[in-house]
Formats: structure tokens, C-alpha cells, sequence
């Protein structure tokens, strides 16, 4: 697999895990700030679900494919836009892929907040005490993309 397309697929306990933690997100109760993501399928059309952890940095919004590019990756990509669902709020943002060069830092943040959770998903082994040139090394297979509110329809 290149680069480019891998992809740690989760099994099938994961997508037992996920689906729970979905139902909690929608519901308000939040595993670590995790939120629902809600994104049209680029093939199907249908809305797909899926539980991701943003992270919110400098007043910003970012979403990081700790899994390399999952399907979810790929979707918001073609797509260009997505909503993030926690409780009975929810915003459709914009989608902006990050270029590697500028993953860093947002990567080294994501992992200390959630490091304990996506270390051993990650495509690549790198931690928050990784340093500058393991990040940015991990950059071409780890999906960032930057979340900007679209105003309400």
C-alpha cells in the first residue's frame, strides 16, 4: 500500500465501539470531546456516520484521519463540506485540506489530547514527543482538514 492510500480499517469491534459512541455523541455525552460526523458519500450519496474527535486550536476547527484515509477522509474530500453533530447542536462546516507542510502544528496538538486513544491506529508510529521532522515525515499519510462554519441555510 503507497502512501497515499493507506488505510487502517477498523474491525469489527471498533465499528460496535463507534456506533456507541455515536449514540452518546448525538445524545450530548461526549467521550473526550468526541462529536458525530455526518458526510454524503461519494459514491453512494447517502449520509454516512461517523464519531471523530475535532480539535479546536487557536479558535480554530480541525478534523485528522488518525486512521490514514479512511473512507470518512475520502468522503469529506470529494464532498467539501461535512457537519459535526454533538447533542442537539450542529454546525455544516467547509472543508479546506491542509498541504503536509502545514500539519504540524496541528498534528502535535491532536496527539496530546487524544494520543492515548488514535496512537496505535495511526499509519506511521509518532507520538506528541515526536519530533518536528517524524511529524511533518508523517504528514503525506495522515489526512487534516481544516473546518470553517458555513453560515445557516
Amino acid at each position: 500500500m503507497t502512501a497515499a492510500t493507506h488505510y487502517n480499517k477498523p474491525g469489527k469491534s471498533v465499528a460496535v465501539f463507534n456506533s456507541v459512541v455515536a449514540w452518546m455523541a448525538d445524545r450530548g455525552i461526549t467521550l473526550a470531546g468526541a462529536r458525530t460526523l455526518e458526510v454524503r458519500g461519494r459514491k453512494t450519496g447517502a449520509i454516512q456516520r461517523i464519531p471523530v474527535n475535532p480539535l479546536r486550536l487557536d479558535g480554530r476547527t480541525f478534523l485528522i484521519g488518525a486512521r490514514g484515509e479512511t473512507q470518512w477522509a475520502r468522503n469529506v474530500r470529494a464532498s467539501g463540506e461535512c457537519t459535526l453533530r454533538g447533542g442537539r447542536t450542529s454546525t455544516t462546516y467547509r472543508v479546506t485540506e491542509l498541504a503536509d507542510a502545514d500539519k504540524l502544528p496541528v498534528l502535535r496538538p491532536y496527539l496530546k489530547r487524544w494520543g492515548w486513544e488514535v496512537a496505535s491506529l495511526m499509519p506511521v508510529k509518532i507520538s506528541a514527543d515526536s519530533s518536528d521532522s517524524e511529524l511533518t515525515a508523517a504528514g503525506p499519510v495522515i489526512p487534516v482538514f481544516e473546518l470553517t462554519p458555513m453560515p445557516v441555510r
